[in-house]
């Protein structure tokens, strides 16, 4: 053989002959060594809708489990911001009944005032309440002072012949006794004996004098002080009978525990008085008394005789507001609106309030809701409750509808039909009603937030059972008859574990896609029941019950992010299983595309 021949030779029995062909994961021979799950996989991955859900759904989990940790806000934090708001600061009318104010260390009781002002306007000069005897002096039409007796005797007789008996059994006074005497001849109510004034009281057929004791004034002037440090002395008995005496006698001034005190008429009206603290010739307002009542709409609210004379002078002017200094000198413009009882006195004040409808912002991207809480946050934790709440409940349902559908398609006879019957019962039971009398009854019992998310989840569980069980009912009907459960069965496999070992996994499959798309229709079911006020409560939220806060019309046209983004979310949530079920039914069963 020459050279040529053996080079022919052996070029072609070289090695690369021997060398095995490339293959690619689309060749024949590859698709024919993937297991069952690899093919399902790569035709899921070739199905460009279910690799956009399966995106979409990721994004959606992102978002809401870990966009919850990272956002700054709690989803019940509630913002509130300071604006100037007209409020109202103060009310003022006019007092035309008596009010009275009880002495130092004397007890004056409601029931007391009751009987004075029944004496009065039966024209009595006394009355009796809680065991004690009272004088009324009427120092003024709309000015009283109430005394208690003090008895000092009681003459018993007729035509000034009367015999005495004293209270602390001592012997009376001659000239006590003829002072008495003369008082009552000239039928007196009172008579003066020793600086002293004595009262004469009528005690059934007896009659009784003694000293008079301060208990109370009745009056319809109102004091208020200056300042707050002096409210206790101003509104004491003490001071408003000293100042009204003087007021009712014209005098301008007058004395109290060793302290001067000047009258001046403020000019707004002819029973407005300013009182003021002489010392050293020098002035210093104290007090205002008028029959006008002046009181703070707040507690920590202190109406000075400054506002008041101004208030009661624009009211006599007839103006609709006054402007006075305040604090730090700058003018504070009141304004007065009437109103049947009087005027309501508003005025701008600083306000903190919750920040609802607050527009997006760097701060809260998707703004406030009505309550003053950040909406993006409320979207965060809303898509937690929405798909906790879509996989629990298909997760309820398959535990049933596998055990339920399972038994009655092994078994079948009798059997089957009895647990069918009892599905068509169970499916007799309409879904909504019951949904919703259900959370009314959790309404009525106020069951708490968290405990209802479990609750809800459980009732919508039990009730959409039935539907897999029929579907697990098929397929074991179909694949009992087939060799491999012949085999099962032969081999004296335990009943539980041909149903549940061998059966039900070749019904997974189908499952999978049908708990696939199922998760979006109970997301809807969840979400219509928070719209409706019916499923997930406050402070918790769910997409639902955020789309609930737009059921005014006012709210829809005008505050678009406080539904649009959770209607959004949901979409796309919905769309996201919607096409990742598409995807595993085609990729399961290559053969429904044809």
């Amino acid at each position: 053989m020459s050279d040529d021949s053996k080079k022919l030779v052996n070029a072609d029995s070289s090695p690369a002959t021997d060398k095995k062909p490339v293959q690619h994961l689309d060749d024949e021979q590859r698709v024919k060594v993937l297991s069952p799950s690899m093919l399902v996989l790569k035709r899921f991955i070739r199905n460009r809708l279910a690799i956009t859900g399966l995106v979409i759904l990721i994004v959606m989990f992102i978002f809401s489990f870990l966009g919850g940790v990272l956002s700054p806000y709690d989803q019940a934090q509630v913002f509130r911001k300071y604006e100037y708001t007209s409020k109202d600061y103060a009310t003022i009318a006019h007092n035309d009944e008596l009010r009275y104010v009880a002495a130092q260390g004397q007890t004056f009781s409601t029931g007391a005032y009751a009987q004075f002002v029944l004496a009065r306007n039966k024209g009595l000069s006394s009355f009796s309440a809680d065991g004690m005897t009272y004088t009324i002096d009427e120092v003024a039409p709309d000015f009283a002072l109430i005394s208690g007796f003090e008895k000092t005797a009681t003459a018993t007789g007729r035509k000034n012949i009367f015999v005495y008996k004293t209270a602390d059994g001592s012997a009376l006074d001659d000239g006590l006794r003829a002072a008495f005497e003369a008082a009552n001849l000239a039928k007196e109510p009172s008579f003066e004996y020793g600086g002293d004034t004595y009262f004469i009281v009528a005690e059934g057929k007896e009659l009784a004098f003694g000293k008079a004791v301060p208990a109370a004034l009745a009056s319809k002037m109102i004091f208020d002080a200056h300042s707050q440090s002096d409210s206790a002395l101003v509104s004491s008995y003490e001071f408003r009978s000293a100042a009204q005496l003087a007021f009712v006698n014209g005098e301008s001034a007058f004395e109290l525990d060793g302290v001067s005190y000047a009258l001046e008429a403020d000019g707004s009206d002819d029973d407005s008085v300013l009182i003021y603290r002489t010392s050293g010739g020098e002035k210093q307002a104290f007090a205002s008394m008028s029959n006008m009542i002046v009181n703070a709409a707040h507690s920590d609210v202190f109406i000075t005789p400054e506002f008041k004379a101004a208030a009661i002078e624009a009211i006599a002017a007839g103006e609709k507001s006054f402007a006075l200094p305040g604090a730090d000198g700058a003018e504070t413009e009141y304004t007065l609106v009437a109103s049947n009882l009087g005027y309501t006195v508003q005025t701008q004040m600083l306000t903190q309030l919750i920040d609802m409808y607050a527009s997006p912002s760097l701060a809260h991207p998707l703004g406030t809701d009505s309550n003053g809480m950040d909406v993006m946050t409320r979207l965060m934790y809303g898509g937690r409750i929405s798909l906790m709440v879509g996989f629990v409940v298909i997760l309820i349902e398959m535990i049933i509808g596998i055990i339920i559908g399972g038994i009655s398609g092994y078994f079948g006879g009798w059997v089957d039909t009895l647990l069918m019957r009892f599905l068509d019962l169970f499916n007799c039971i309409p879904f909504w009603p019951m949904v919703i009398i259900a959370g009314a009854i959790m309404d009525t019992m106020e069951v708490d937030p968290y405990v209802r998310v479990f609750l809800l989840m459980i009732i919508l569980g039990v009730l959409n059972w039935p539907g897999i069980a029929r579907v697990v009912r098929g397929q074991i009907l179909a694949l009992r008859e087939q060799d491999f459960m012949v085999a099962a069965e032969a081999t004296g496999i335990r009943i539980r574990k041909r149903i549940f070992r061998h059966l039900v996994p070749n019904v997974m499959p189908l499952l999978i896609v049908q708990a696939t798309m199922g998760l979006g229709s109970i997301i809807i079911t969840e979400a219509t029941l928070s719209y409706l006020g019916l499923g997930i409560k406050y402070p918790l939220a769910s997409w639902g019950s955020i789309i609930n806060a737009a059921t005014n019309l006012y709210v829809m046209t005008n505050y678009w992010f406080i539904w649009i983004p959770a209607g959004f979310l949901i979409l796309l949530t919905v769309l996201g299983f919607n096409f990742v079920g598409d995807g595993l039914r085609d990729a399961f069963d290559p053969k429904m595309k044809r």
